[in-house]
């Protein structure tokens, strides 16, 4: 387990930890495993207000593209793991692969003080995969998110949506676990560019 308030990774300095999880190390990328009952949502349909999952976060430009393969071991309702851009609690964007009744889903959530939640099956874009890669890029007042089976190049759209232009914001590979013990993830690659 390494502990740091700043770190150099993936080619860059300044990453800080959004609620650092007990365990994870540097080595071979980043490899995270998830706190138990930790997630990021905002109010919408379940009612409740969770800030509790781990975000590595890298100050970013008003336009940039970062892009992370990820490898995870689904097991649990909502295991969940991708990359998010933050301005604060009630304003991010959330993207990757999230668990649902024992199916890899393809998943988007944008907050804008609340939540919504856009997802499609893995199965349906080809069949579950080994990893993951996906990307975010913001311009003006929106973010695209593409992404792309085992490695290869983000070229399928899965969502655009609005995000406040001109303002600072954070970014950086997520990872929570809502309802299980636990979640391994290992993100092998991550690159940034303004």
């Amino acid at each position: 387990m390494q502990q740091a308030d700043e770190l150099s990774l993936f080619a860059h300095s300044g990453w800080k930890w959004l609620n650092e999880p007990a365990n994870w190390l540097t080595y071979a990328g980043l490899t995270v495993t998830s706190d138990t009952g930790t997630d990021f949502w905002q109010t919408t349909h379940y009612g409740f207000s969770r800030d509790t999952g781990h975000a590595l976060m890298l100050p970013v430009g008003a336009q940039f593209r970062m892009r992370t393969r990820f490898f995870g071991d689904y097991r649990e309702q909502h295991d969940q793991a991708g990359l998010m851009l933050r301005l604060d609690e009630r304003n991010w964007i959330k993207t990757g692969i999230e668990y649902v009744d024992g199916e890899q889903f393809l998943s988007a959530v944008a907050t804008r003080e609340f939540s919504d939640w856009s997802r499609t099956p893995l199965s349906a874009m080809g069949g579950e995969t080994e990893s993951v890669t996906v990307e975010i890029e913001r311009f003006e007042d929106a973010v695209q998110i593409r992404w792309a089976p085992d490695g290869g190049e983000p070229v399928h759209d899965l969502r655009v949506a609005y995000f406040p232009p001109d303002v600072p914001a954070l970014a950086g590979p997520m990872c929570a676990s809502p309802d299980g013990a636990g979640f391994p993830v290992r993100f092998s690659e991550l690159t940034y560019e303004e």
